[in-house]
């Protein structure tokens, strides 16, 4: 389980492509300076498991169908992302209850520099688009953000300068797709709601 709040923005240092999986190297000093093998560690918010790790570099197999329903298919060496370790029971949740698990991909589609923040919109794939409400939580990249307006199709958010300096974010460009996890709560209260009609 995850916070949203990004610790470190690593570099990719290698892709090998495996049968129907692909393997990552992935530097980051600050995540692995308590990694083990088997630890998890969420790249891009994607919770990928630590095979093995030593001087500040990690790797992490990505099986073929994390690389087709999330953008990590889409990196290559030198590539910036977002990490982060689980949380622990006695640390702040920080954002909100993020899983690591994927939903699917959108793309940003603008960015309007603001004062002191900047406005993105970003495309949402219609299965998901019941989950996502204004001011609720969504997950892009790994950045838990708050949602400041949704139609049927995009949403909006809201990105402070740390934001912008300290994750990918900062970096997207309109046209590059972003990883997504919505509120899993919502998934779990329409799971409910659909068995209680049900019975």
């Amino acid at each position: 389980m995850f916070t949203g709040i990004v610790e470190e923005l690593g570099q990719v240092v290698s892709v090998e492509q495996l049968s129907e999986a692909a393997r990552l190297g992935v530097r980051g000093p600050l995540v692995t300076s308590d990694a083990t093998p088997g630890a998890s560690i969420a790249v891009n918010g994607v919770c990928l498991t630590v095979v093995d790790c030593g001087d500040g570099v990690f790797t992490a197999d990505v099986m073929n169908e994390t690389l087709q329903r999330s953008g990590l298919g889409s990196l290559s060496p030198g590539a910036p992302v977002n990490l982060e370790r689980p949380v622990t029971l006695a640390a702040r949740l920080g954002g909100h209850l993020v899983q690591g698990h994927v939903d699917g991909v959108g793309s940003v589609l603008s960015r309007r520099p603001a004062e002191h923040w900047e406005v993105v919109r970003i495309s949402l794939p219609s299965d998901l688009a019941r989950y996502v409400v204004a001011k609720g939580s969504i997950t892009v990249d790994g950045v838990s953000l708050t949602v400041v307006d949704v139609d049927e199709s995009s949403f909006g958010v809201s990105l402070i300068p740390t934001t912008l300096a300290a994750t990918t974010l900062g970096t997207r460009a309109v046209g590059e797709t972003v990883n997504l996890e919505v509120d899993v709560i919502a998934k779990y209260v329409e799971r409910l709601l659909d068995a209680r009609q049900e019975s």
